[in-house]
């Protein structure tokens, strides 16, 4: 971490699948007029590259040089995949699937490492994930761990799904959940945990504003200082 980086915070916002923590984030960085990184994207995003491009999912260099080649642009609700916007493809529970499990791959791990401390820029950053207050971030002034119980985030999922259209069975999301918190919990590089001194907030009887809410609230008293 160089001392131009230490200069610009990050709110660091951790926590398993569906809990709120995408929502969130956006809701806090437009509140604080900052950037904001959903690090799950990068993952779905290769394991979208990964189908598109028939690479073998369990070959792990050639997960990473799809990773390491992948042609990305954020432009609001849009996700630009070679120029072409997937933010609905992503969203895919294959592509969830198979992004949890890519996402306990060392040499990936590494190709996005980088690329993601590259969106620490002025202002500031408000970046979600699940390593990003323990690995990606490890210095930042915040660190959110939020959590929900998985019955209210299958339901979250099932709801978000159907608006967009897509068939959703909830039993069928619920056990898929339970699968991936056990796979994100237990892999053995950079597993789902909170650090040490992040603030664990549960939104499973929360609404979004007042999640956000909470989040600012911790952010107002950290009183935080640029070297």
């Amino acid at each position: 971490m160089t001392v131009a980086s230490l200069q610009v915070p990050v709110i660091a916002i951790d926590g398993p699948t569906a809990s709120g923590k995408g929502t969130v984030a956006h809701r806090v960085a437009q509140a604080l007029g900052w950037e904001v990184l959903d690090s799950g994207a990068l993952y779905r995003l290769t394991a979208l590259a990964v189908q598109q491009q028939g690479i073998d999912p369990n070959d792990e260099n050639a997960v990473a040089q799809a990773a390491y080649g992948l042609d990305v642009k954020f432009q609001g609700e849009r996700v630009l995949l070679s120029g072409v916007d997937v933010a609905d493809q992503i969203r895919h529970e294959s592509v969830g699937n198979l992004a949890s499990k890519i996402a306990a791959y060392v040499p990936l791990r590494l190709a996005l490492l980088e690329r993601q401390r590259a969106f620490q820029q002025a202002p500031g950053l408000v970046a979600d994930g699940r390593d990003m207050g323990t690995v990606v971030f490890p210095e930042a002034p915040l660190k959110i761990f939020l959590v929900a119980d998985v019955q209210a985030r299958a339901k979250r999922r099932c709801k978000q799904l159907k608006e967009k259209g897509f068939s959703a069975n909830l039993d069928d999301l619920l056990e898929d959940m339970r699968s991936r918190d056990l796979r994100d919990r237990t892999r053995a590089n950079a597993p789902l945990v909170a650090a040490a001194d992040a603030k664990t907030v549960d939104s499973s009887n929360l609404s979004i504003d007042e999640t956000v809410k909470v989040v600012l609230d911790f952010w107002s008293g950290v009183g935080f200082r640029a070297v």
